[in-house]
């Protein structure tokens, strides 16, 4: 029985989706305006991970994610670099699906735009103005925090907590109250959306007013996601908006929080460069994910031990044959089930792993068990983690050796085993061997 962690209610509770096998999930996205970094990584390799292990439990899962096309910050860089904010805002976005593609990040079903949805984001504020909840005046269209009897649920802020936390964007001499944020900036014909409207709107289109999971880091939990929760209820009258909202903790480097605004970030980009996408989602995943994590060269070392423990393990058991008929299943059994479990709670990713690393101890220290089995085991784990086997890559092979590998195949047909030994020989000085096979020859790279 699954268990989630939900921050309205501060508990665990019992999985039970809205519609009996179905999972609508939401995840806040990034604002594309620069390049994405390894703490928003954090975010949404926690996230592919929990779409993942609904999907192996049987869920129909819709993982929905929203990109902010258009913001401040869009608009003054793209003014800094004399662009139009939508060729920068698409630039970077490109950046972000690239980098989503090289962390294996396979589980969202859609990328939806602000701007893509702009209708619908016109229409909820509209009837918030209908409703009483929003105002206008000179410079956009605010939402009234006091007319909402829950805002700060969510935080577990009262109202005059809340408006300590005002963005750029929701600034206003002319506000009602100072917590007051920006539903509009401008009017309907030339301005644009505020930060937190474009997200009710998109999941209104795709999951109705009330769903299932709504995710992203724990720095939005205020003021954004309260902002969601007055904005939908208050249209639609109905509680809660989200049956689950789970937050992922931050990462940190000496103890601060990873961020742009303060320039100690490493992009996604940068990291991979230097270090493989399995390192990243097994240094993610170690550390369970609420808790924070501290990014430091000396924890990146620790992870490259622990990839080469499981590497060295698989790369033994793929070697195994299983000789004794006796082998049971036992191990496997039992190291199936605690791996559930731990999952269970609230997808404790750290006490999965050490199940993970205990089998391995097991093994190798003499328990049986059958290596086709365990590999079994560990190829359906890891379509959820994503670190545990090395990614197939296509060998490229240099035209030069496509060549020298044509010249010998002639050789083979004419019987000139000399000549052919010798070309093999050469392939091999320049790093590949060459294997014959009833298929045709097969080539390594065993540089």
């Amino acid at each position: 029985m699954l268990k989630i962690y939900n921050t309205l209610t501060r508990k665990k509770q019992v999985f039970r989706p809205r519609k009996k096998n179905k999972v609508n999930l939401f995840v806040c996205g990034i604002t594309s305006y620069d390049f994405s970094h390894i703490g928003h990584a954090r975010t949404y390799i926690v996230f592919d991970m929990i779409a993942k292990y609904l999907k192996q439990k049987g869920y129909n899962v819709y993982y929905l994610q929203n990109i902010t096309d258009i913001d401040d910050k869009i608009i003054n860089r793209a003014k800094r670099e004399k662009i139009s904010w939508k060729d920068l805002s698409q630039k970077f976005e490109r950046e972000y699906l690239k980098d989503m593609k090289a962390l294996d990040i396979t589980s969202v079903s859609k990328y939806a735009r602000a701007t893509s949805h702009i209708k619908e984001i016109i229409s909820q504020v509209k009837r918030l103005l209908e409703k009483g909840f929003a105002y206008q005046i000179k410079d956009g269209i605010y939402y009234d925090i006091s007319k909402f009897k829950n805002y700060g649920k969510l935080s577990r802020r009262t109202v005059l907590q809340a408006e300590d936390a005002v963005s750029r964007i929701d600034e206003s001499k002319n506000k009602r109250n100072k917590g007051d944020f920006c539903l509009w900036k401008g009017d309907f014909a030339k301005g644009r959306p505020g930060w937190h409207i474009e997200d009710t709107a998109i999941t209104e289109k795709y999951f109705g007013p009330q769903y299932d999971i709504h995710g992203g880091a724990r720095d939005l939990i205020f003021p954004h996601h309260e902002a969601e929760i007055a904005q939908m209820e208050a249209i639609s009258g109905k509680k809660p908006l989200v049956k689950y909202w789970v937050h992922s903790g931050f990462l940190t480097v000496k103890g601060k929080k990873m961020a742009k605004s303060l320039g100690n970030f490493i992009t996604i980009k940068d990291f991979l460069e230097d270090h493989s996408t399995r390192i990243l989602r097994l240094f993610v995943l170690k550390t369970h994910y609420r808790s924070p994590i501290d990014y430091s060269d000396k924890e990146i070392k620790q992870v490259k031990k622990q990839l080469a423990r499981i590497d060295e393990f698989t790369d033994k058991l793929k070697k195994q044959e299983t000789r004794n008929k006796k082998q049971n299943l036992k191990l496997v059994e039992k190291t199936k089930n605690k791996f559930e479990k731990a999952m269970n709670d609230d997808f404790n990713t750290p006490k999965a792993m050490a199940v993970i690393f205990e089998l391995i101890s097991k093994v190798n220290k003499g328990s049986l068990a059958p290596p086709k089995e365990i590999l079994r085991f560990l190829k359906k784990v890891d379509k959820v983690f994503g670190f545990i086997f090395s990614p197939k890559k296509k060998l490229k092979i240099p035209e030069k050796i496509k060549k020298l590998i044509k010249q010998r195949e002639k050789y083979r047909k004419e019987k000139n085993w000399r000549l052919a030994d010798e070309i093999r020989k050469k392939i091999k000085q320049k790093g590949y061997l060459l294997e014959d096979t009833k298929q045709g020859p097969k080539i390594k790279n065993i540089k």
